[in-house]
């Protein structure tokens, strides 16, 4: 699990500790395009990961799309954020979500980084619903470091291992 700001270089972290792996990568997205800024930043990321990744787009059944995996692969789910966002838009059970994705996060037949923001060290947002996707966010955030074998957090493009030890 990679965890950090906005702008941190937790993408590109995760992108380097997929690519060291040597195995084919792959890449499943979380984003949705709904306009022109997102499209760019979508664009932005392909351009940056550069080519040799297989890119499969899970804006929420992202259960199915790590069943999916094959064996011997590499895979970066980016971001776990934007998964939940969308979950939580479709007014989905977000602990029942949770619970499946950590269950098929541990089932899955290949190596996986999870990309994630940390959303607890900015100020207490205004509106009801601003908070409780925070709250949902940080729940999702602490699952999912129990589960992983590798945490690290990533401010100013520096990494910072929380939890096990890079390869």
């Amino acid at each position: 699990m990679v965890i950090g700001g906005a702008r941190s270089g937790k993408s590109r972290f995760a992108e380097g500790l997929v690519s060291a792996s040597a195995l084919p990568r792959l890449y499943i997205a979380t984003a949705e395009a709904w306009d022109g800024e997102m499209r760019a930043r979508i664009a932005a990321h392909q351009v940056d990961r550069g080519p040799g990744w297989q890119t499969v787009e899970a804006p929420h059944d992202l259960c199915a799309a790590l069943a999916a995996v094959p064996a011997g692969h590499a895979v970066l789910l980016d971001c776990a954020t934007l998964w939940l966002t969308n979950r939580m838009l479709a007014e989905a059970d977000l602990e029942a979500e949770a619970a499946a994705l950590e269950a098929a996060l541990l089932a899955c037949a290949a190596p996986v980084v999870v990309v994630t923001n940390e959303l607890g060290w900015s100020i207490v947002p205004e509106n009801a619903l601003a908070r409780r996707f925070r709250d949902a966010q940080g729940r999702l955030n602490q699952r999912l470091a129990a589960s992983a074998g590798l945490v690290v957090t990533v401010i100013a493009g520096l990494p910072l291992v929380l939890k096990g030890t890079l390869p």
